[in-house]
């Protein structure tokens, strides 16, 4: 099962994208989902770097096993839990 998180409704409160991604990095480990797909958008890149930066955080990165940025799409990311 793959969760889905498009960012480009919340792009400009910062509060929203932060509480956004660990909901569903919670729901994820919660469901046992095996993946959760993040879409930042292309953009100037600042979205995905706030995002790449959250996933580091020791609390959330706990809960997965790797993330990556979708060679193919540069505006999106996909976290793995298995």
């Amino acid at each position: 099962m793959t969760l889905t998180l498009d960012l480009h409704p919340l792009f400009r409160n910062e509060r929203d994208i932060d509480r956004a991604v660990r909901e569903i990095i919670f729901k994820a480990s919660a469901t046992k989902a095996d993946r959760v797909e993040i879409i930042p958008g292309k953009g100037a890149g600042k979205l995905k770097a706030r995002v790449l930066a959250m996933l580091g955080q020791p609390h959330l990165k706990k809960l997965y096993k790797r993330y990556e940025v979708d060679p193919s799409n540069e505006g999106r990311i996909f976290v793995h839990f298995k």
